[in-house]
Order: C-alpha cells, then structure tokens, then sequence
C-alpha cells in the first residue's frame, strides 16, 4: 500500500511534468497554421502543356490528440492529487510532548502550518534581548522592570580662581593668574531600569519552543505516514469532457 508521504515525494516529478507538457501543448494550439494543410495537383490544359508536381502541406498537428495528450497529462496529475487530498482527510496524529497530548488528531495539513508558525516563533523568541550579565539586576514589583542598585556619581562644575604667581612685595604688586578647576557640586544616583529577559529565561523559551518544534514535526511524519489508497479521477472527468 502506498504512503502519502511517498504520494507527496512523487506529487513534485508529476506536477513539473504536467506544467511543461501542457506549456508545449498551448504554444501548439495557439498556432491555427499547424493545424491545416493543403493538397495541390496541377491539370494541364491540352496535351502540349507542361507538368507541374504536386504542391503538398500536411497537417502538423491534430486537435484531437492535442486533446489527447492534454488529457492524459491532466489525468495523471489530477489522480495523484485526489490521492495525496483524500488521504489527507484522514492523515492525522496527536502532538505530545513529555507524553502529555497537546493536540489530539491534528490534521496533517494543520501541522504543516502550525510547523511553519513555530518555527518563526523559535527565531522570534532567540532574537529577544537579555539583560546585561555586567550588571546586579532585581525584578521591581512597582514597575514590573528589571532594576540595579543605585549608583552614585559626582557632578562637577568648572569654576575659575587666582593663583598667585608671585606675592606682592614693596616694589611690585603681587603677580596672578586665573585658573580652572572642576569641583564637586553635588551627587547622581542613577539606577538602570530593562525589559529585557534574563539569560536563563530566554534559554528556557528556545527549548520549549525547539520542543514544540519537533514534537510537531514527529506528529507530522506520523500523520505523513497514513495509507493513501488510489484513486481514478482523471479517466472520469476527461470521459465526460471528450464524450
């Protein structure tokens, strides 16, 4: 008994054939001058005139094996198809991860999908921000964020004072100069606030949903898996189209 996991392996091959014979069969039928053909004899009109071969052009292609062919491409393709869709009406399987069913007899078709949407969930979750491993953080329960201890830093501001070059004596007044200098004029607390996740948290999502991942795509080898009973759709349908 055929699979429809092997249905769909061969459902490509049959698919690609179809596309390029029924293309050659259009580019055909699109030429009306290959379908016609003419026959010419030459009757001379007394005994003394001159002969002349026949003239002759065969017809190149003929409507009904076009059809034909057309057809029997058709056939092929729509018997695999009606093959691998009526099996998928009963391929399903159970998604289970750690032996508990997450979804009972998911349909095939399902778990292809959701497949897809995990495996963008697997890249979203692996691009989120962590927190930086430099930094002491602690969950906030006012904010919801990820805070640090406050850290204190001096705020400074440049002020000019003289410096006395030379002090003043009988002779000479004292000899100065303006210089300047930074100092503290007070303090910043500052604490550093992040909605990132931590490391571990991040770690723990990718493996869950790398699990998830795999649990579905085991479910859909099973389900892949189910009988894929033949079936003759195409004669039918090209019986009643050509009469």
């Amino acid at each position: 008994m055929t699979k429809l996991n092997q249905i769909i392996a061969v459902e490509k091959g049959v698919k690609s054939r179809d596309h390029a014979e029924v293309s050659n069969l259009y580019k055909l039928i699109q030429k009306p001058e290959l379908f016609n053909g003419i026959t010419r004899t030459y009757r001379k009109k007394s005994e003394e005139g001159e002969d002349y071969p026949a003239d002759r052009k065969k017809v190149a292609v003929r409507a009904q094996e076009a059809l034909a062919k057309f057809a029997e491409s058709k056939t092929e393709l729509f018997d695999i198809t009606a093959q691998k869709d009526y099996a998928n009406c009963h391929a399903v399987a159970n998604v289970v991860v750690d032996g508990v069913i997450l979804l009972e007899k998911a349909p095939v078709t399902y778990l292809l999908f959701l497949e897809k949407q995990l495996n963008d969930l697997h890249t979203f979750v692996s691009s989120l921000p962590i927190l930086d491993e430099a930094e002491d953080w602690s969950l906030d329960a006012n904010s919801d964020l990820y805070k640090t201890q406050p850290v204190q830093t001096a705020k400074t501001k440049k002020v000019q004072r003289p410096l006395v070059m030379y002090p003043a004596t009988t002779e000479h007044p004292a000899q100065t100069q303006l210089i300047t200098e930074d100092i503290i004029e007070g303090y910043w607390d500052s604490i550093k606030y992040s909605a990132a996740v931590p490391l571990p948290k991040k770690q723990a999502l990718v493996k869950r949903a790398q699990t998830l991942l795999d649990a579905v795509k085991k479910a859909r080898e099973e389900a892949n898996a189910v009988d894929a009973f033949k079936k003759e759709v195409g004669k039918k349908l090209f019986d009643y189209l050509l009469g």
